[in-house]
């Protein structure tokens, strides 16, 4: 039964937007420090990005197919390019949630962990806490802006994107074709940059993830 509450406690750690303070300390009260949601939060913002990378990969080929249309229905091209721009779109909603359930935790673990370095009377043990509240901060930062500016590159896509989905809706032509052919390379260079920036962003998310489990 123990076992069981505090799976469901984990679950419910990750799905949660935010939380309040009262939240956090009700989580360490059966064993939930907010260290150890800070690291399943990066985790699971590092699995969605790797998820996001592929879907736009994936959106990139579908655009790249398009515009080998030799002849067929219009029509169902227009579908599959919608498809892989919703569900672009709902990636991206995603990436932006999970960064803000990192940035919510993390407030308040630094902010705990200030308040707790007061209350050391040990100068030794003082100065040591310190230090590592200082790398902690330091790996934190490499992380949350390598996030963001992955997350920042998605938009540049999904307007391009976004922009020939609905021409082609309503121009289901050889016109609508040309115009897909058009902003290839503009996207073929935009999902490059986005792919390589969630590559670096998830490389930092393991590497603070292993930081956070040597300390």
């Amino acid at each position: 039964m123990k076992f069981l509450i505090r799976f469901l406690v984990v679950v419910f750690v990750l799905v949660l937007p935010s939380c309040s303070t009262m939240y956090y300390s009700g989580l360490e009260k059966i064993g939930i420090p907010k260290r150890d949601v800070l690291v399943r939060r990066v985790e699971k913002a590092r699995d969605t990005q790797e998820e996001t990378r592929e879907q736009f990969k994936s959106a990139l080929e579908q655009f790249s197919a398009a515009t080998n249309f030799k002849g067929g229905n219009l029509e169902d091209t227009y579908k599959k390019l919608n498809g892989e721009y919703e569900t672009s779109v709902d990636k991206a909603k995603e990436v932006r949630s999970r960064i803000e359930d990192i940035e919510s935790v993390s407030a308040a673990l630094f902010r705990e962990w200030e308040q707790e370095i007061t209350q050391y009377s040990n100068p030794a043990l003082k100065r040591s806490s310190q230090d590592k509240l200082a790398t902690t901060r330091s790996y934190y930062r490499q992380l949350i802006v390598a996030m963001k500016n992955a997350e920042s590159r998605i938009q540049p896509v999904l307007t391009v994107f976004n922009d020939q989905v609905m021409y082609l809706k309503h121009n289901l032509n050889a016109r609508a074709i040309a115009s897909l052919k058009g902003e290839l390379k503009t996207l073929q260079s935009n999902v490059s940059t986005l792919v390589a920036a969630m590559e670096k962003s998830i490389n930092e998310a393991n590497s603070f993830i292993s930081n956070m489990e040597k300390n």
